[in-house]
């Protein structure tokens, strides 16, 4: 019978694989059960970046108005939920159906407006705003805030605060929104003390950020006044986010750019960081900067929002804060290692700052416990 010379095999007869043919058919078997294999890490390191919420979990609820910003609608889901559990993050629409974005997509929330009456916390993210709904939100957003228990934390991004401000729930208060908007805002909310130069404004109850990446910030200060510092940065280090930001929005504010010819004070700042525990004064930095005092106090402001003297105020007493929370040093000692002169002026600084002692202070956070009250401004500095 002759050979099909082609084929390589005998008509009729059963083909004999070759070596070649069956790893070529062991390597397309392998595709699903590597693809498999993926898949199930891919869910293993999911659940272990974000777990289930434990029982007794601080609910929260963000309420996506339409015209709502993607982006910062998600900030909560992954830095809240990225908190080991501690949180649970659900979403909610006014009538519990899709919402439409400022983006060519529309989005579904879990739930409708019934599961604000369970929140522990809610959060407002920003929404597309004209003239006439930034005066007079839809009713349907304040109806759905109307179902928000007394004293539950409320918490805007961006465009939020003209929800908040509307509904009368920011009169009297110190608090902010996007830069390019606060004359927009302070012409409809004159009741409203507006801070334009802050990342955000903690009230206890009611916080409020600025634009954008804002978001990221004040959830991660609400983790760091809820569970610590410690836990704070583990979900930085998670969302690969830096734990702090410094200065304020301020130093976004569009203006012009300064001269070629001059330096900036970046690596002024990382030198005095190293060197916390001195007295630096006015007159070093700017000799280190290789400016005059005046030029250097110009171009700190320019770049950082802040006087050369507040951001290190602000660094020693975020280094503070630190030591504080993770040894045991006395307070003496931690005054010293940030460069505070004496315990009484990291006292003083501290209680204008977050309100309470040092020795409070650490009873509360070595203890993981929710952070005394009073107004915060420490998002002039990140945190």
């Amino acid at each position: 019978m002759p050979i099909d010379p082609a084929a390589r095999h005998v008509p009729g007869a059963r083909a004999t694989p070759t070596a070649r043919s069956v790893s070529a058919v062991s390597a397309v078997s392998a595709v699903p059960s590597r693809a498999r294999e993926l898949a199930d890490r891919a869910a293993e390191l999911e659940r272990r970046m974000r777990p289930d919420p434990r029982p007794g979990a601080h609910k929260v609820v963000v309420l996506a108005l339409d015209g709502v910003y993607p982006f910062e609608l998600g900030i909560p889901h992954r830095v809240l939920g990225s908190a080991d559990g501690r949180y649970e993050v659900r979403s909610a629409s006014v009538d519990g159906r899709p919402v439409r974005t400022d983006s060519d997509l529309t989005v579904t929330p879990g739930h409708g407006p019934e599961v604000l009456a369970e929140a522990d916390t809610v959060v407002i993210p920003p929404y597309a705003i004209t003239r006439a709904s930034a005066a007079a939100p839809e009713p349907r957003a304040l109806a759905a805030l109307s179902r928000v228990r007394p004293g539950t934390r409320l918490v805007s991004i961006c465009t939020g605060a003209f929800l908040l401000a509307a509904a009368g729930l920011l009169d009297g208060r110190r608090a902010t929104t996007h830069w390019a908007l606060t004359d927009h805002f302070q012409e409809l909310f004159p009741r409203v003390e507006l801070d334009a130069g802050v990342l955000f404004v903690d009230h206890g109850d009611v916080l409020t950020s600025a634009g954008a990446a804002s978001g990221v910030d004040v959830c991660l200060h609400l983790v760091r006044q809820d569970h610590g510092s410690e836990v704070a940065n583990h979900v930085a280090r998670c969302c690969v986010v830096p734990p702090y930001r410094d200065g304020g929005q301020a130093q976004y504010i569009e203006r012009p750019l300064p001269p070629a010819s001059e330096t900036g004070t970046g690596p002024t700042r990382d030198w005095a960081l190293r060197r916390l525990e001195l007295p630096l004064s006015l007159d070093e930095l700017a000799a280190h900067a290789a400016m005059s005092t005046r030029t250097f106090a110009r171009r700190f402001r320019e770049e950082t929002g802040l006087s050369p003297g507040r951001w290190l105020t602000q660094q020693r007493l975020r280094r503070a804060r630190h030591l504080l929370e993770s040894s045991d040093l006395p307070v003496e000692r931690v005054a010293h290692e940030v460069g505070f002169a004496t315990a009484t002026s990291l006292r003083r600084h501290l209680a204008a700052e977050a309100g309470v002692a040092p020795s409070a202070y650490r009873r509360t956070f070595r203890a993981s416990g929710p952070a005394a009250g009073g107004v915060r401004e420490a998002s002039r500095a990140g945190g």
